[in-house]
């Protein structure tokens, strides 16, 4: 697993490409795993730092109390619609997916929240291709590094 500076540091224009998504919208979603191991989806804000990627969950939420249990996460950017006839300016949307570990943060422990970063497995990035008759499939993984496919 990775931090944000390596996938960064190995292909800085497709994570520069991630990141602006991810700022694109204040709300993203996440998904955890509850106690009987069926998924949960959350609300959640995502700061990117030059080296991770961070989280904050407030104290007694139940997607903290699914982290603490299991650490696996993915977190969704927010996407909008491709203007219908122009599908092929859609910025696309992002993913990340790993496990997260508690970010030693006094000041917000002072105030009983939870900052986690995460070490990162996965990113994607999505789009719709040129002409808009395919997607664009990108993707970092931590085993086996970055990948460009095309779908029809």
């Amino acid at each position: 697993m990775a931090g944000w500076a390596e996938v960064a540091a190995g292909e800085p224009e497709f994570a520069e490409r991630v990141k602006r998504l991810f700022d694109a919208h204040k709300h993203k979603t996440m998904a955890t795993l509850r106690k009987d191991g069926s998924p949960r989806i959350s609300g959640i804000e995502v700061e990117f730092t030059d080296d991770d990627v961070i989280l904050g969950m407030m104290p007694g939420s139940l997607k903290a109390a699914d982290v603490h249990r299991d650490p696996r996460v993915a977190v969704h950017s927010a996407s909008v619609d491709p203007v219908e006839g122009e599908e092929s300016g859609w910025p696309g949307d992002a993913k990340l997916a790993g496990r997260v570990v508690v970010v030693d943060d006094p000041e917000n422990t002072t105030q009983g929240g939870h900052r986690f970063r995460i070490d990162i497995s996965e990113v994607v990035l999505t789009r719709v291709g040129s002409p808009a008759d395919h997607l664009e499939i990108e993707s970092w993984h931590d085993i086996g590094g970055y990948k460009h496919r095309r779908r029809s």
